[in-house]
């Protein structure tokens, strides 16, 4: 969900807890080029031009959604939750909302978010009182990107996903021309706004943010799903400082032994394997982990420059790792950045156990740090479950009024969105189920 008109840094931004991060930039000669042709092995074929891709292919231009701090907390206020839907359409809209829970149970309050689709609004439940982010997506504009499947295979996977470090989806539903997903309303901002205005992550605070995004994506792959956006926009940070993955546009559901031959993703966070066309697994997601801890090591992604650029340089180019990295994390990026998908960690018979035993969590106690015992050293700044101020005035300073949005174009063909509303079922019953 990010934002390409948002300013690159923000005027008002407080100064951080100094041990958080290093803030010192370090020496311009402390790149060391590292010969990775022991464990890269010989370079991949190029990427054939008549590659067949199973979906559409979904590209992201990077654009880091700098997601940070206001001077303070802006105020939130009651509008109609009709505003949402006020375009001048057809009439009926109203009458096929379907399930339990519609567009009239909210209030909308403040945009905090835009996409391809549509937006992102924090609203309030009227029974409850709860604060959600609640993601708006327009049918035309889905229909016009051919790209129904995925959205129904985000709503599908969010259903099946409970996890103490991924946001939780807790009702769905749809009318004639949008339709909508509530989700846990997390206000910390994007994990790598910090990074991006301090410098770098110390060694120690990185380890818990990755093991956080590793148990994430353990989970996601002991249930059968790939998530294929892994990027800093696509992790945000709650009140207590955890990380939570979001954002499941592009995730699949996957067989083992059987590949995907989309090619999906951000370009600067693509394994080889996707940048070549030949077919890619959940391997694909232990690549991306890669990057982030690189990224979040050193301050900058590996590979930078134009997209086609970056995508030579993914398949082809050795990395450069900083000497004032210890010698674990460079052999936890050295095992995760390798180029051929089998020989990467995380892709052996354990999966990725192979990263939770790897000697750079060694300090890390998995099963206190799932239950949310392992407290990160950093907290954001948030005065309350409202409180907007870590979502940037670019989005929260937009009318919540939605944009006018045309009716899809016929089709003989069934609906493709039916039974898309959910209402998730109380954590007794969950526990029950599992």
């Amino acid at each position: 969900m990010g934002c390409s008109e948002c300013p690159v840094a923000c005027k008002n931004v407080k100064p951080l807890q100094k041990h958080m991060c290093l803030t010192i930039t370090p020496p311009l000669k402390v790149n060391v080029e590292l010969d990775f042709s022991d464990v890269f092995g010989p370079l991949p074929e190029e990427s054939s031009s008549d590659v067949v891709f199973d979906e559409p292919a979904v590209v992201h231009t990077r654009s880091h959604s700098f997601v940070g701090p206001s001077s303070i907390c802006s105020p939130c206020f009651k509008l109609t939750s009709l505003d949402l839907d006020s375009e001048k359409a057809p009439e009926g809209d109203e009458a096929e909302v379907s399930g339990e829970v519609g567009i009239e149970d909210f209030d909308i309050l403040k945009v905090v978010g835009q996409g391809a689709f549509g937006k992102v609004f924090q609203v309030r439940k009227k029974d409850t009182s709860e604060i959600f982010a609640m993601k708006v997506m327009r049918k035309d504009k889905i229909m016009e990107k051919n790209h129904a499947e995925y959205m129904k295979a985000e709503r599908d996977i969010l259903t099946k996903i409970d996890h103490p470090f991924i946001v939780q989806l807790k009702y769905s539903f749809q009318t004639k021309y949008r339709l909508y997903l509530v989700l846990d309303f997390i206000n910390g901002g994007h994990l790598f706004f910090q990074l991006y205005h301090q410098g770098l992550f110390r060694e120690d605070l990185a380890r818990v943010y990755t093991a956080e995004i590793v148990s994430a994506v353990s989970h996601l792959h002991k249930n059968g799903i790939m998530h294929r956006d892994l990027k800093p926009e696509n992790i945000l940070m709650d009140t207590d400082g955890h990380v939570m993955l979001t954002d499941f546009g592009l995730a699949k559901e996957f067989e083992e032994n059987k590949r995907s031959n989309s090619m999906c993703g951000t370009t600067e966070y693509m394994a080889p394997e996707i940048v070549r066309g030949k077919g890619h697994d959940k391997a694909a997601d232990w690549w991306s982990v890669g990057i982030l801890l690189y990224e979040m090591l050193t301050g900058k992604p590996p590979f930078m420059g134009s997209k086609g650029k970056i995508q030579q340089k993914i398949v082809k180019d050795k990395i450069k790792l900083p000497q004032f990295l210890s010698t674990e994390a460079h052999a936890l990026l050295k095992g995760l950045l390798q180029k051929e998908p089998e020989r990467r960690l995380g892709s052996g018979p354990s999966g990725a156990g192979e990263i939770k035993e790897h000697k750079w969590f060694k300090g890390i106690n998995w099963k206190k740090l799932e239950a949310r015992e392992v407290k990160p050293s950093f907290k954001p700044e948030v005065s309350g479950r409202q409180c907007i101020a870590n979502f940037d005035k670019c989005w929260t300073d937009m009318s919540v009024l939605d944009s006018p949005a045309n009716s899809p174009r016929s089709d003989p063909k069934p609906n493709p969105f039916t039974n898309f509303a959910y209402v998730r079922p109380p954590r007794s019953i969950l526990s029950q189920a599992t």
